[in-house]
């Protein structure tokens, strides 16, 4: 699509008088106006001027093979000559069918049944509403609330912020929220115990340990985020974590729901991140991957036994739906990329690619004002820091991750921050050449903002 100079000045009038941009400060949007995207190939976005951006986030977390996919795009234009939506209240059609069977054929084991939304929040909320429901019909009303770890994104809906744990997110709206019982993040870069992993006591096992022995005759269900803490600052759990919450929770009686909407399709190295700890949860929830980067869909997998207890009575169903819940178009497209996932020899090279990334975040590390690098798969959190030693962050107010993510652009990469923390999650199939080059303009815009090497 090409825009002359006319065309781009309008929408730029267009957009400061009407368009309201997610988690922006639409005050500063004159000093720092976004790329008008207009095109894609590949691993690259390209702008109204030309200009090509690396895809370092994925777009958010959700391209897997590239923009403009072969096999994805001619799914959804031969679904197009079908049928683009019918409704699953009362009707069905074969792409659900379809992608419920495939998503319980590669989901851990035990998860037996999918119901469709179409965001992360929203497959979140329903997993938190099953669960609370279930609770109700196996005769145990009086569990209310749910653990869930202090730094813990799981959306924005109002459900899933309750479950959630960042304050800039979320304190504005704790008088709606519902009460739960935090468990300390296992952040092991700014320990709550004071620890330095792997020389620690592993406190954060004991505490987890704790709080549900505490508090699990009331509590309807764990929710976390396995492996890795994304929009709390790419926080990797220790290893052994995930599994050990997986065993306390079984101890106890409480069900596991496993946050999988970015960690999932790829992201850690296995299709899913419960797999490296051979994790088996009760609730899963997916989105974001599931339609390689195309449209939105999501799905809640759940334990057979939980399905079965809500069958019977009509006040045993469960009343959640969406009108898009199980899109034809969107359905199409997740199967496309599973498949295309399967066929491509995909998972087989993320090992090398995963290997090459690795490498090259070698030369990140020995920046002066990078405190941490973590790393789990394809998902790197960046954490600046104004003294390295002590771990002293940047005052808020310097915005570095920001400045960080400017700098970058500004070499043709798009990325985005997490506070100080500078996030790169690119796709599945970026190719290790350009891998490199991402880490590289990466270093080098941080160096630029930091004022060091």
């Amino acid at each position: 699509m090409n825009l002359d100079q006319s065309r781009q000045d309008q929408l730029r009038r267009w957009e400061r008088d009407h368009l309201w941009y997610p988690f922006t400060q639409m005050a500063t949007l004159a000093d720092d106006p976004p790329p008008l995207i207009v095109g894609a190939e590949g691993m690259y976005l390209v702008d109204a001027d030309g200009r090509r951006y690396l895809d370092g986030v994925s777009s958010l977390w959700v391209n897997v093979h590239g923009h403009r996919v072969a096999a994805i795009d001619a799914a959804i234009t031969d679904q197009l000559q079908h049928v683009a939506h019918s409704t699953l209240l009362g009707l069905t059609h074969p792409p659900a069918i379809m992608l419920a069977k495939a998503l319980v054929d590669v989901a851990p084991a035990g998860l037996t049944r999918v119901f469709y939304s179409d965001t992360g929040a929203c497959a979140v909320e329903i997993a938190v509403k099953m669960a609370y429901q279930y609770g109700a019909l196996t005769g145990t009303t009086e569990r209310r609330h749910f653990f869930r770890l202090n730094r813990g994104y799981h959306g924005d809906t109002i459900g899933a912020v309750s479950v959630g744990g960042i304050d800039l997110f979320h304190a504005t709206y704790r008088p709606l929220l519902f009460p739960t019982i935090p468990v300390e993040s296992p952040y092991c870069y700014r320990c709550p115990w004071g620890q330095r992993y792997p020389g620690c006591n592993r406190a954060c096992f004991d505490h987890v340990a704790d709080v549900v022995a505490q508090g699990a005759s009331g509590a309807c269900g764990f929710i976390m985020e396995p492996l890795v803490q994304g929009a709390g600052g790419m926080i990797t759990l220790p290893p052994g974590y995930t599994a050990f919450v997986r065993q306390v929770t079984e101890r106890h009686g409480v069900p596991l729901l496993l946050d999988e909407v970015a960690t999932g399709f790829g992201r850690t190295g296995t299709l899913f991140a419960a797999a490296r700890e051979n994790v088996q949860p009760d609730f899963m929830a997916l989105s974001k991957g599931l339609s390689g980067g195309y449209l939105p869909i999501a799905a809640t997998l759940v334990r057979e036994e939980i399905f079965q207890a809500f069958l019977g009575a009509p006040e045993r169903t469960f009343f959640h739906g969406h009108t898009y819940t199980g899109n034809p178009l969107a359905a199409r497209a997740a199967l496309a990329n599973l498949e295309l996932m399967q066929s491509s020899g995909l998972m087989q090279q993320l090992p090398d690619r995963i290997a090459a990334l690795t490498a090259a975040l070698e030369a990140l590390a020995a920046l002066s004002h990078v405190g941490e690098v973590r790393q789990c798969g394809m998902m790197v959190g960046v954490e600046l820091v104004a003294d390295a030693a002590s771990t002293a962050p940047y005052p808020g107010e310097l915005r570095m991750g920001s400045r960080v993510c400017q700098a970058a652009r500004r070499r043709g990469v798009f990325i985005r921050p997490l506070g100080d923390v500078v996030v790169m999650m690119p796709p599945l199939a970026m190719s290790h050449d350009q891998l490199r080059s991402l880490v590289t303009m990466v270093g080098e815009a941080i160096a630029e903002v930091t004022g060091t090497v």
